[in-house]
């Protein structure tokens, strides 16, 4: 199960954050991302993971809210969605979410 929490901002929305298993080739040295996503509520946030082939997502309860400079990274990417490999490694840089879900798209076969 994910971990995670999320963050009531003053305008009314929300970020989300969630302790993820990494995909295979993911490249998390740990096994685990962070993803942080910025919505409307916290329903459209899980929708918009959803909606990006991460079925299974569910956040049950805030045990692990976004924590001030998550915020503050999510809110200043163009996408409203990020990831990192080590959460608790603040010397790697958040990366938007495509770099994550480019290695779990497998390649087309050659010649078709």
């Amino acid at each position: 199960m994910a971990g995670g929490g999320f963050a009531k901002l003053p305008g009314g929305s929300v970020v989300v954050a969630l302790s993820l298993p990494s995909p295979p080739g993911g490249g998390a040295p740990n096994g685990r991302v962070r993803v942080l996503v910025h919505a409307v509520n916290r329903q459209r946030a899980l929708t918009r993971l959803r909606n990006l082939g991460l079925r299974s997502v569910y956040l049950r309860g805030n045990s692990e809210p976004p924590t001030p400079d998550e915020i503050t990274a999510v809110l200043h990417h163009p996408d409203g969605l990020v990831w990192r490999g080590a959460p608790d490694d603040d010397t790697e840089s958040w990366h938007p979410i495509r770099a994550l879900l480019r290695s779990r798209t497998p390649s087309s076969p050659s010649g078709v």
